[in-house]
């Protein structure tokens, strides 16, 4: 923990950074404070006493899906595994500038860019939602509800269609239903008939459409664990 802190003291001197940090002993302390306030990165130890880090990344994805999560371990053995919370790194001990700097350089740059979003034209207001915090569309007797990461819901009138060419460009929606377009990013199971979110949503698959969205959930899961196994879960160069 004194060797994160010194280096996180030495990553705000060289790159002049904008950055405070907060140590915990263990996760039940972690998980108290995010009642009092909000985090942009977690540096978490696989091996915590008590809760060990997934366990608690776990149960921190259930409160916040935004938090980026950087996990620290002596062992690869957990990397397939957190890719199911969405880790952003999986970096193998011990921590050096040569590791750890890159990866708060690319975090540094992702918090200060604008977020891509999908421009939204409504009768009376003009307004933007990053793509990455939509979990999927619904349309419903003309109306689109747009349902958000954070639990939170947006209402328009309109068609699925005003939309869906959009939406479908980008990695990872999917149409799963003729009344549903999904985001792949926010998708905690997929059952006969159904998506379940990471907010505990559920989304309809239709029979028909089942065959093609197991195929690109399996193919997203794939992906995301070889980023973290490969890419984002080896050593940086």
């Amino acid at each position: 923990m004194l060797q994160i802190a010194s280096l996180l003291e030495s990553y705000r001197h060289d790159r002049k950074a904008e950055l405070s940090y907060v140590s915990f002993q263990n996760a039940t302390e972690l998980l108290a404070s995010m009642d009092r306030r909000d985090y942009d990165l977690l540096l978490l130890d696989m091996l915590m006493p008590g809760v060990n880090g997934l366990q608690a990344a776990r149960e921190i994805r259930e409160r916040n899906s935004r938090i980026e999560i950087v996990f620290l371990t002596s062992s690869p053995e957990y990397a397939v595994e957190s890719y199911s919370v969405r880790a952003h790194y999986y970096l193998l001990k011990s921590a050096t500038e040569e590791k750890l700097f890159p990866i708060l350089d690319r975090l540094m740059a992702d918090f200060k860019r604008p977020e891509d979003a999908l421009r939204i034209k409504t009768q009376n207001s003009v307004f933007s939602l990053p793509y990455g915090k939509i979990e999927y569309i619904e349309v419903s007797s003309k109306k689109l509800y747009f349902y958000l990461a954070d639990g939170g819901k947006r209402e328009i009138s309109g068609s699925l269609a005003d939309y869906e060419q959009a939406l479908l460009k980008r990695p990872g929606f999917i149409k799963v239903h003729r009344s549903y377009l999904m985001n792949l990013q926010w998708v905690q199971e997929l059952r006969q008939g159904e998506l379940v979110t990471v907010t505990g949503r559920r989304v309809p698959v239709s029979r028909k459409a089942y065959p093609q969205v197991r195929t690109a959930y399996t193919q997203f899961l794939f992906e995301e664990a070889e980023e973290l196994s490969q890419g984002k879960g080896g050593h940086p160069e």
